[in-house]
C-alpha cells in the first residue's frame, strides 16, 4: 500500500515537497516513480529511482527542478519540487514496480494521488 502526501497551493516559483510512504510488504519492489495527470489529460511519467541503486531519471520538463529521492529504512520516496510553474498542475501519483521501467502499465501499486496547484 502507498500513501502520497504533501501536495498544495503554491505561487510560481515556489517549492514542494512530496512523500510516498510503503507500507506492508515491499519485498520485490524494484522501482518507484511520481506520475502525474493534469485535467483532460492522460497519466505521465514524471520522475522514477531504482529501490536498490537510488538511480534517478526524470521526464525533460522537470530536469533540474524535481529531485527524487528514496529512504529506504522508512520505505518512504519523495519528490522535491523547486522552481515550479503552472503548468506542473496536476495531481501527482506514485506507483511501485517489481521492474525498472517507466511505463505506466508495469507499475503494480499505486497511491491515491495528491493534488498540486501551482498559481501564475
Amino acid at each position: 500500500q502507498l500513501q502520497a502526501s504533501g501536495g498544495g497551493l503554491v505561487q510560481a516559483g515556489g517549492s514542494l515537497r512530496l512523500s510516498c510512504a510503503a507500507s506492508g510488504r515491499t519485498f520485490g519492489i524494484s522501482a518507484m516513480s511520481w506520475f502525474r495527470q493534469a485535467p483532460g489529460k492522460e497519466r505521465e511519467f514524471v520522475a522514477r529511482i531504482t529501490w536498490s541503486g537510488g538511480i534517478a531519471r526524470y521526464t525533460d520538463s522537470v530536469k533540474g527542478r524535481f529531485t527524487i529521492s528514496r529512504d529506504n529504512a522508512k520505505n518512504t520516496m519523495y519528490l522535491q519540487m523547486n522552481s515550479l510553474k503552472p503548468e506542473d498542475t496536476a495531481v501527482y501519483y506514485c506507483g511501485a514496480s517489481r521492474v525498472i521501467t517507466t511505463r505506466l502499465v508495469d507499475y503494480d501499486y499505486w497511491g491515491q494521488g495528491t493534488q498540486v496547484t501551482v498559481s501564475s
